[in-house]
């Protein structure tokens, strides 16, 4: 059992915990909690973490392991949440090339440029998920997706959305345009409401920063520019609700076909 904060396990995965840095070097993140950890293919699992009385309780979940058993308190200081449910595990990161999100010949992709709050993007991807979107392509300056609140964020979704990060979104734009997929700037000054368009092509949502919206270079490169109308003095919705407006349109439209 493993009973000193100072053993170097233990500091590798604090150091993962809260540094973007420490997880791109390594290329791995931390995955915390029974359901996170239950979803997580096993081909990712690098090391596993437990607390004895977790171990005791789910040893046919952990058979076959190589489970690294950890003292109470110590656990605490490797977990980032505040209840810990007594497992994790160093993970690899996800692995993902722009042809792979691009595969589909209708492909339904969501774009977003530097979003920073962890919880927006982890439920961008969990809803992504549910509304049938084929992949998540984000700007270099977006929230690191291992980012752990992030991750948690997700619910498991982070292993099932293909995504990628760029740091030249023109040539991802470009690239997009070759496959005949119209992009969709979601704009305050758009003319065109959202549910006016036609999804069920090849189509991209583009979603801005939660403060300052799309960039004006993403705006102007964009086939299309469309708005959530508001009522009342509304004048935008959160990024998250947002995009899940807009890809649940986008799903509405293509169940329709089916």
């Amino acid at each position: 059992m493993i009973s000193s904060k100072a053993n170097s396990k233990i500091k590798n995965v604090v150091a993962l915990q809260k540094h973007s840095k420490t997880r791109k070097e390594q290329k791995a993140f931390v995955v915390e909690g029974l359901k996170m950890f239950e979803e997580l293919p096993r081909e990712k699992i690098k090391e596993v973490y437990a607390t004895e009385a977790f171990a005791s309780k789910y040893e046919s979940l952990l058979a076959g392991m190589v489970v690294e058993i950890v003292d109470e308190k110590i656990f605490e200081l490797m977990s980032d949440t505040k209840t810990p449910q007594g497992v994790l595990c160093v993970a690899k990161q996800m692995d993902y090339e722009l042809t792979e999100l691009l595969e589909k010949p209708e492909t339904f992709l969501l774009i977003l440029e530097d979003l920073q709050d962890p919880g927006n993007v982890g439920t961008i991807f969990r809803t992504a998920e549910g509304a049938g979107v084929d992949g998540i392509i984000l700007s270099e300056n977006c929230v690191d997706i291992y980012n752990p609140k992030t991750t948690r964020a997700t619910m498991g979704s982070i292993y099932r959305i293909p995504f990628l990060y760029t740091d030249d979104m023109g040539a991802v734009l470009k690239e997009l345009e070759k496959k005949k997929i119209t992009t969709y700037a979601a704009h305050l000054q758009a003319k065109t409401a959202y549910d006016q368009e036609d999804y069920q092509k090849g189509s991209a949502f583009l979603i801005g920063n939660e403060g300052k919206g799309l960039s004006k270079e993403l705006t102007k490169v964009a086939k299309k520019l469309i708005k959530i109308p508001m009522a009342g003095e509304v004048e935008s919705l959160n990024a998250a609700v947002a995009a899940t407006v807009l890809m649940y349109e986008g799903n509405r439209q293509r169940r329709r076909e089916t």
